[in-house]
């Protein structure tokens, strides 16, 4: 019952998940062993040892406990978390209800006043030191006027030996009970403790690397805005190089400056994919072409230099029609594609289709998949099971940048083997026309 109710409240609200929430449930599931260790109580008293107790008066007290702890349930279920109050406050209601009980039944002569201990320990263990103390203070007064105010059971009048024995026997009762319940959950509430702690150690630690990428960020983008300009100006030196008559009919120099052309395009390519992942984006990489001319040419450049033995490309492409894309979003493809391969080098799969108004892409390789605890963190950073500096860090920044395209990425593991990598892009962010930047 427990696991079934964290699940849903996990789901409802994000405080249900809180160590002070699972010790209220803590709380509410002794209350109902109570209420049913109060009943029989009452039963075996009255029907095995016909002792005259007030049992109208009894169950009513019940009757309120049981009361009090279905509303506390119910807003449980409903995601109320009150914390370190309403912990305090049910403890006290606790308090009230076994002194009523006492009262009705004997006083301090009920071997079952020392149930209080019980009380006494959770309020040390929940609460504030103020909090607890004030525990202690209330049960202390409530056994004082038990002891100035209740009056003992008649019978203990009749036969002294008989109260001395029931009272031994219920002693030992009592004990067997504190002791069971004050195990079990200071055994619980230590566990939920440890929860807890090891989830702000997670969060720690997620904030260091966030932190540190935050830092990686700013770093690389202040990087890539400096060489930008020296790139432009290297770019167009070359041409000019490349007009000049002495070298007009040079072929082997008209080679080499295709060669300084090439890696000095592709140097662009990677500052500009460092500004998009940052939040940037620089418009002199932008590429007009068709969907269709665009995605062929970008297979044929990933073939070369990667030795996959099946690479299954299919285009669901439903016409042709001109775009101007971004070269980051071929890095990305790039990206997810050597990831594919390395997990599944013998075959991959790559689709291309429009749907709507979207483009989606859909990469699927027939490795071993993705473990269910990366599945669960997609987009965070080192979310990879490579025991290597920087691993997880491509699907990371991967996600960045289809959310800065205005897409989604999405990965799943396939039913047969394998997993799937599926990037969703609205059309506007690249067609020609469709009312995004472009139509400039």
């Amino acid at each position: 019952m427990l696991s079934t109710a964290d699940n849903q409240s996990t789901s409802q609200s994000p405080g249900r998940d809180s160590a002070d929430h699972r010790n209220l449930l803590l709380l509410i599931q002794l209350r109902w062993i109570a209420v049913a260790g109060q009943l029989t109580a009452i039963g075996v008293a009255t029907i095995v040892f016909e002792l005259g107790l007030p049992v109208n008066k009894l169950i009513l007290v019940v009757a309120a406990l049981a009361l009090f702890n279905a509303v506390s349930h119910l807003r449980w279920l409903r995601g109320h978390t009150g914390g370190p109050r309403q912990l305090f406050l049910s403890l006290l209601f606790d308090v009230a209800s076994l002194s009523a009980l006492l009262y009705l039944s004997g006083g301090v002569s009920n071997p079952f006043a020392f149930l209080y201990l019980l009380h006494v320990t959770l309020g040390a263990v929940l609460l504030r030191a103020s909090a607890a103390w004030i525990i202690v203070a209330t049960t202390s007064f409530c056994l004082l006027l038990l002891a100035v105010f209740s009056d003992p059971l008649s019978f203990l009048h009749q036969n002294e030996q008989l109260f001395f024995s029931m009272y031994v026997e219920g002693l030992l009762v009592c004990f067997l009970l504190n002791a069971a319940l004050v195990v079990t959950s200071i055994t619980r509430i230590s566990r939920n403790l440890r929860e807890r702690d090891e989830k702000l150690a997670d969060l720690r630690q997620l904030k260091a690397e966030q932190a540190h990428i935050v830092r990686m960020g700013l770093l690389a983008s202040g990087a890539a805005h400096e060489l930008g300009t020296p790139l432009a100006t290297l770019s167009v030196i070359l041409g000019d190089w490349r007009r000049m008559p002495e070298f007009q009919n040079h072929a082997e120099r008209k080679e080499e400056f295709g060669d300084m052309q090439e890696q000095l395009t592709r140097c662009k390519d990677i500052v500009s994919g460092i500004l998009l992942s940052a939040g940037e984006a620089r418009a002199e990489s932008s590429v007009r072409t068709t969907i269709m001319a665009y995605f062929d040419s970008m297979v044929e450049d990933w073939r070369k230099g990667r030795s996959v033995e099946a690479l299954i490309y299919r285009s669901d492409v439903e016409y042709d029609f001109p775009v101007v894309v971004d070269s980051v979003l071929k890095q990305m493809v790039f990206n997810i594609l050597d990831n594919a391969q390395e997990a599944s080098p013998k075959w991959l799969g790559m689709t291309v289709q429009t749907d709507n108004d979207y483009l989606r892409i859909i990469i699927e390789d027939e490795g071993p998949g993705f473990p269910a605890q990366v599945l669960g963190a997609i987009g965070e950073p080192y979310n990879s099971t490579k025991e290597r500096p920087g691993r997880g860090l491509g699907l990371f920044l991967s996600v960045n940048v289809s959310r800065a395209l205005g897409g989604s990425l999405t990965v799943r593991n396939r039913k047969a083997r394998g997993a799937s990598v599926e990037v969703v892009l609205p059309l506007s962010a690249i067609v020609i026309g469709k009312g995004g930047e472009n139509d400039n």
